[in-house]
């Protein structure tokens, strides 16, 4: 099974180009849907995040306190604090993930990152693609998603990799700055590219 890793800032395109994957057949894995799903049902996880950020972070219901995570993670800059705790597990349990799909028949296993590359190439990964777009249509796509205020957007990339620099770590990249389905086409013609192999 070939494993695919599809990384880009925010508002650039990856949740959109990885449905057309899935529609072709492969299995995606959203790592940042994995770990919301990681923090409310790993037990070790919770434990170690109440420890770090106190019991706040979690609601009476077991839910994650999402507002109270956000504004210790962002706006106090622990974000590297909070990542530390969970990406450990997320790609344990994505390997583990990996071999089930494996075993069931998938030909293509797509995980979907924003921070794929923050230590590198990870060397699991026999493609990496990178998806780019204009600043401004970025955060113009984020606003109508998220329904938020460009300068949060904004505040939001600035924390995140400069993916120019990581051009040099992936095989494909991407640019999408036309409509979703140019983009899709992309897709398309990125899956027969590689799934013939």
């Amino acid at each position: 099974m070939l494993k695919v890793g599809v990384t880009g800032g925010i508002g650039s395109g990856k949740t959109t180009f990885c449905k057309k994957l899935a529609e072709l057949g492969a299995y995606v894995l959203y790592a940042d849907d994995f770990a919301r799903e990681l923090m409310v049902t790993d037990k070790q996880l919770i434990q170690e995040i109440k420890s770090v950020f106190g019991k706040k972070a979690y609601l009476e219901s077991g839910k994650l306190n999402k507002a109270y995570l956000a504004e210790e993670a962002f706006a106090k800059d622990r974000v590297e604090e909070l990542n530390a705790l969970v990406h450990p597990v997320l790609w344990e349990r994505s390997k583990k993930l990996y071999k089930i799909k494996e075993k069931e028949g998938y030909k293509v296993f797509v995980k979907e990152a924003a921070v794929l590359l923050n230590n590198g190439r990870p060397q699991d990964l026999d493609y990496v693609v990178l998806l780019r777009a204009p600043e401004k249509e970025r955060i113009s796509r984020v606003m109508d998603r998220d329904k938020t205020k460009e300068q949060s957007i904004t505040d939001r990339i600035n924390k995140q990799p400069d993916f120019d620099e990581l051009v040099p770590l992936c095989d494909f990249v991407i640019d999408n700055d036309s409509d979703i389905s140019s983009l899709e086409e992309k897709a398309i013609k990125f899956y027969q590219k590689i799934a013939i192999h």
